[in-house]
């Protein structure tokens, strides 16, 4: 196994030259700052944008006579559906990278060295096609009640936006194991807290069978979950040079 922590070149920190510390220290202090006041400032123009701001998107109007006559239904009884449909939206959109993050860690573990024993590529084949089987059940949950599952949400925006840091450790060559598998530790987490959401969310709205199915769903990923967590927790013990506690 590659260790991903290792003795280099690094020059990042002052330590590093020692000499020039006190150097640098008087500088910083005898310059003054670009600018006066404190971060009362950059606070502020934030505040001004947020206040300006319009909503991140929408969701699309159903673009079918059962939509139509879903959302009218839910309407009537208070209830907001757009904002399941939403939620859906973004399952959607995080569960098509997902397939996209167990691609990427398959040939990250193919090429990486002794790891194939420990993390079985099979099981990362299941598991990423679990991850597909996902996806299509949010879509066809999503065309049930007449929505699009096409188009982009706001939550799905910002998801899309969230997931962005883990492809790009997945996709990253210098990136280890350990590390590619923290990353899918953060997606897994996500997706576990999400389905458990959908589900109460699709029971509080009387969809009592979706909610059954999401919790197939929901199963596998906490079997992701455990599995992604112990593969994690063995590499960086290992690579420490301590063993890691059986279960």
């Amino acid at each position: 196994m590659e260790n991903s922590a290792v003795l280099g070149t690094n020059r990042t920190g002052v330590d590093m030259s020692p000499i020039d510390i006190k150097e640098m220290t008087a500088l910083a202090n005898a310059t003054p700052p670009s600018s006066p006041g404190d971060e009362r400032a950059i606070a502020k123009m934030r505040g001004e944008y947020i206040a300006d701001a319009d909503v991140l998107g929408s969701v699309p109007p159903p673009g079918t006579l059962k939509g139509v006559a879903t959302t009218a239904m839910q309407k009537l009884t208070g209830r907001n559906p757009e904002a399941f449909i939403d939620k859906l939206g973004g399952r959607i959109g995080f569960e098509r990278a997902g397939v996209r993050l167990y691609d990427a860690l398959i040939e990250k573990c193919a090429m990486a060295r002794n790891t194939t024993t420990r993390i079985p590529i099979e099981t990362l084949w299941q598991f990423r096609n679990e991850e597909l089987q996902h996806f299509q059940l949010a879509s066809d949950a999503l065309r049930s009640i007449g929505g699009d599952p096409t188009a982009q949400t706001p939550c799905a925006d910002a998801d899309g936006v969230a997931g962005m840091g883990l492809i790009q450790v997945l996709t990253d060559p210098r990136t280890s194991v350990a590390q590619c598998l923290e990353a899918m530790l953060i997606g897994e987490l996500t997706d576990n807290a999400a389905w458990g959401l959908l589900i109460e969310f699709a029971e509080k709205m009387g969809l009592n069978d979706m909610a059954r199915d999401f919790q197939v769903a929901l199963r596998h990923e906490e079997n992701h979950l455990m599995r992604v967590r112990q593969w994690h927790k063995e590499m960086v013990l290992e690579d420490a040079g301590v063993e890691a506690k059986t279960a």
